[in-house]
């Protein structure tokens, strides 16, 4: 991976990196080694980015989808080989993606969620339009609305249960 590429295209997107791959990881390891393989699969796909949305919604799809699947993998027991080592050592994103503990009861809980519940309440947190997050997810604009109320009447249950 070119240097170039890596901080014109990948530096000013971290941010998405970093929440998104902390949603699906439960250690700093896990954690490094998903935004590693994340950032390697923006630069192997980046050739197939057709510009027909912002290259931030581009981002956010590459890390969701690498996420599910390791995610898939992991749960199916497979062993997972990270192709991550022709990254320069630069590519971690942060060592201190575990470290605020609100943080980390908020994580705990968008944990108990469903994966994609997980995408859409991370998209949400972000800020994004409800079809932006439809468009990245593959879904109807209509339903994002509705399930992001959900999603909040469960997130507040799951905290009030696990830390009140």
């Amino acid at each position: 991976m070119s240097s170039d590429f890596y901080h014109s295209s990948i530096v000013p997107y971290a941010a998405i990196i970093v929440k998104i791959c902390r949603a699906y990881t439960n250690s700093q390891e896990d954690f490094e080694d998903y935004s590693q393989e994340v950032c390697l699969q923006i630069w192997r796909s980046r050739e197939g980015f057709k510009e027909q949305s912002a290259w931030s919604t581009w981002i956010y799809k590459i890390s969701l989808n690498v996420c599910l699947t390791l995610l898939k993998k992991r749960k199916n027991n497979e062993t997972i080989h990270f192709t991550s080592d022709v990254l320069p050592d630069s590519v971690s994103v942060t060592n201190k993606a575990f470290e605020n503990e609100a943080l980390n009861q908020l994580y705990t809980a968008i944990k108990h969620l469903s994966e994609v519940d997980r995408a859409v309440i991370l998209l949400y947190l972000e800020e994004k339009p409800q079809q932006e997050i439809a468009e990245i997810l593959g879904t109807n604009p209509n339903n994002i609305g509705v399930r992001v109320k959900r999603i909040k009447e469960r997130l507040k249950k799951i905290i009030d249960e696990k830390f009140n």
